[in-house]
């Protein structure tokens, strides 16, 4: 069942997104996501579209301008996706829940790597870290990835999420640098931005933030059970208590607070996904927004150049 429902997917997401995708990140996805094999070839000044962490801080302060490396890049990418697919995952107030978001968004991205002849693999997470798919190419490689995340069934409430076990296998088991997409609501346990700090000490993190909006502010249902996901606990609340839903919007805020803390003490480019969204365009929108952080940074190295060459001794 799982593979007939994975050609489906596959087929669908093949027309409807990638398709509107075609000619808008063709030749563009090195800029975003490079390899991991690099040679130096040479030096040149900066350009606009440049990666601001080839900047060669010592030539640039001796000669007032940025200058950066030059590479020759290895041409296959090595990427990586490790999911968690914990119990609050399956949450979704419309017809889609922040698995199927994250189960297309996989799709997506596996398909646009692989097309260019790049390797993916994936790292499905319910209580432990149960599922490993090395890293392979093709279109038939990413329908095993997908068929694996349609077959895999989570935890059963009452169990915790521990991200941050996820994050650290991801370390271990990935030896070659990578690109590595982190896709997860951050519903969990303390302790993940420390793991996802030290996995992006070697590889290219991308963290994927999924959320439903019903998580951010709660409107007036009426009498209602709500039941927490992770641990199972289930309380029958009148929601039309305006007080209730008050300590509901500041527990919300609290929890959206530390999970985006975490993610700027992390220090990794997040994507952040909505079950309203759509999926071409957030894709679009996360390479605006690598774009306009690139040109922010180049900005701030050329003042920081001018700064220290002014600081140099005179010969």
């Amino acid at each position: 069942m799982s593979k007939r429902k994975a050609e489906a997917l596959l087929h669908r997401l093949d027309w409807t997104v990638l398709r509107r995708l075609d000619g808008l990140l063709q030749g563009q996805y090195r800029t975003l996501f490079r390899g991991s094999g690099l040679d130096l070839a040479d030096l040149r000044e900066y350009q606009p579209q440049d990666d601001v962490r080839h900047i060669v801080w010592n030539v640039t302060a001796r000669l007032q301008a940025p200058h950066v490396r030059l590479y020759h890049e290895e041409r296959e990418l090595s990427a990586w996706f490790l999911l968690d697919l914990s119990a609050s995952i399956d949450f979704g107030s419309t017809k889609a829940t922040k698995r199927s978001v994250s189960t297309e968004f996989v799709t997506v991205m596996a398909r646009l790597l692989t097309r260019q002849g790049n390797c993916v693999g994936a790292m499905l997470y319910g209580t432990e870290v149960d599922v490993i798919v090395p890293a392979r190419g093709g279109r038939r490689h990413v329908q095993y990835i997908l068929e694996k995340i349609l077959a895999h069934r989570g935890h059963a409430a009452g169990q915790g999420t521990l991200l941050g076990d996820l994050l650290d296998t991801g370390a271990r088991a990935i030896r070659r640098r990578s690109l590595v997409f982190v896709v997860s609501d951050f519903i969990s346990a303390p302790g993940w931005p420390d793991a996802m700090s030290r996995l992006a000490r070697r590889h290219e993190v991308v963290a994927v933030r999924l959320y439903d909006p019903l998580e951010l502010a709660l409107p007036d249902l009426g009498l209602v059970t709500i039941e927490d996901a992770e641990t199972g606990e289930q309380l029958f609340v009148d929601t039309g208590e305006a007080g209730f839903r008050s300590r509901f919007l500041a527990a919300a805020a609290r929890q959206e607070t530390e999970i985006r803390q975490g993610l700027a003490r992390a220090g990794v480019d997040t994507l952040e996904l909505s079950t309203e969204d759509d999926l071409a365009e957030a894709v679009l929108r996360y390479a605006d927004l690598r774009r306009s952080y690139s040109r922010r940074a180049a900005q701030a190295a050329a003042r920081n150049s001018v700064r220290a060459g002014r600081d140099l001794p005179v010969a």
